[in-house]
């Protein structure tokens, strides 16, 4: 069986390398100046990946000149589509009378308003130049704001690439413990220290999160998490978990920190207004930068004052060249103000139709595969074991996984590499369909192989 299936993945790299040239000698060109020829982890793919040419609507183009509908757009932040002529037209407003000052604008105002508005937990907030920054910034606020030191975040958590929240986020299933504390560095030389500095809790399960954090309560500063978990196949919380877990960080004195950098796309509040659990800070970034760098971090005014410089609580420093950059305060602002109800409930019901049909798919095939998601975000998993963490997620088959993705793009549909993906306000039946038969194709191909 693996022989045929290592056959058919071979067969669709064979094929993505022979229309894709242009891109192959962009690469090799590139190797010589970056590791790897990228500067993004996540724009990574084998053999290599396509280089892109231009992108509108819902398509991006590469040098070949190679159309794919883009399911990953730039990872869930084009929420309104590539080049959204608004958009455009306001960056380019801004660009005539300025990129960068050392002064403020009212730009950061008025997207300051449009997020608070619209965030239960929200009250004051402050911008960062990304996802990575927001949640950096956000555990220091809550570590001054407790006088604790430690923090708590989940087996299998991304919250970026600085060292406090870079434990246990992807490691192999051969490295894991038992227990999912202590945690599993990420890279050589990590310092050990971090090891007891983080504590590590299992998804979806309230007797042992609960133990934990009990356990080191007097120590722990915040619990960071995402509601939706973006690593694993946009697979969202259990909502008894979730309820749990507000509960016990308010009776702990432990700040909750929710990560919606990504799942803010699910309603005009993000997760937490979807699910009605209100934590005490969230990081955002990704749509509400309109396709440039950004990210954010907000909560309750009385943590937030410590990083206000004209009172008596300031004792948090947050400095940053281009925090709230004027470029980016005037199309987030404009993404935001289009991102109506209508059209969260049209995304919403897409990927609702989306997920049902994928089902149907491996379900009539017999392929043992789950689809997880909620709202306008999906992903595809080939696993035996109903989805509930880190661990039941990472026994999907890995092959499968290669030959979906790669058939996928030799189809002209874009997706990330683990095969998950987002609509945007542009999506519509016919891209739904598209997926829909492309899927289908693949994982025929797939069936008669195993």
């Amino acid at each position: 069986m693996s022989e045929n299936l290592n056959k058919l993945l071979n067969q669709k790299i064979e094929q993505y390398k022979s229309k894709t040239q242009q891109s192959h000698k962009l690469q090799l060109n590139a190797t010589k100046f970056m590791p790897g020829g990228s500067t993004r982890t996540t724009q990574w793919m084998e053999p290599y990946p396509f280089y892109a040419k231009n992108a509108k609507d819902q398509h991006i183009t590469d040098v070949d000149n190679n159309s794919y509908l883009d399911f990953m757009i730039n990872a869930t932040s084009l929420i309104h589509g590539h080049a959204s002529p608004k958009v455009i037209n306001a960056i380019k407003t801004q660009s005539d009378i300025g990129t960068a000052y050392s002064a403020p604008t009212d730009g950061q105002t008025k997207l300051a308003k449009l997020l608070t508005d619209r965030t239960p937990s929200i009250e004051t907030l402050r911008f960062t130049n990304s996802g990575t920054e927001a949640t950096m910034m956000a555990i220091m606020a809550a570590r001054a704001y407790t006088n604790k030191q430690k923090i708590a975040k989940f087996e299998g958590g991304y919250h970026g690439t600085h060292d406090h929240v870079s434990i246990s986020v992807g490691p192999k299933e051969s490295e894991l413990n038992e227990s999912t504390n202590p945690g599993i560095l990420q890279y050589p030389g990590q310092p050990k220290s971090l090891l007891e500095d983080v504590i590590v809790l299992p998804y979806n399960d309230i007797e042992k999160t609960k133990e934990l954090l009990t356990q080191h309560s007097n120590e722990i500063a915040c619990l960071i998490m995402e509601p939706v978990i973006s690593g694993l196949g946009y697979l969202p919380l259990d909502i008894k978990f979730l309820e749990f877990t507000r509960e016990i960080t308010k009776e702990l004195n432990i700040v909750l920190i929710y990560d919606e950098i990504q799942s803010y796309r699910l309603a005009p509040g993000g997760a937490q207004e979807l699910f009605n659990v209100t934590p005490d800070m969230t990081t955002l970034g990704k749509i509400i930068g309109g396709g440039l760098p950004v990210g954010a971090f907000g909560g309750k005014e009385d943590i937030m004052d410590l990083l206000n410089p004209s009172s008596e609580n300031y004792n948090l420093s947050h400095a940053g060249t281009f925090n709230g950059n004027p470029l980016t305060m005037e199309a987030g602002a404009v993404v935001m103000e289009e991102l109506t109800d209508e059209k969260y409930e049209k995304m919403n019901t897409l990927g609702d139709n989306l997920r049902s049909k994928l089902n149907s798919i491996f379900n009539e095939l017999e392929i043992n595969a789950q689809i997880t998601g909620i709202g306008s975000l999906f992903g595809i998993n080939f696993n035996d074991n109903k989805i509930k963490d880190y661990r039941s997620f990472i026994k999907n088959n890995g092959l499968l996984t290669k030959i979906l993705f790669m058939g996928s793009v030799n189809n002209g549909i874009l997706m990330q590499t683990k095969n998950a993906g987002a609509l945007n306000t542009l999506s519509s039946e016919l891209e739904i369909t598209k997926l829909e038969e492309s899927t289908r194709t693949i994982a025929t191909e797939i069936k008669s192989n195993i």
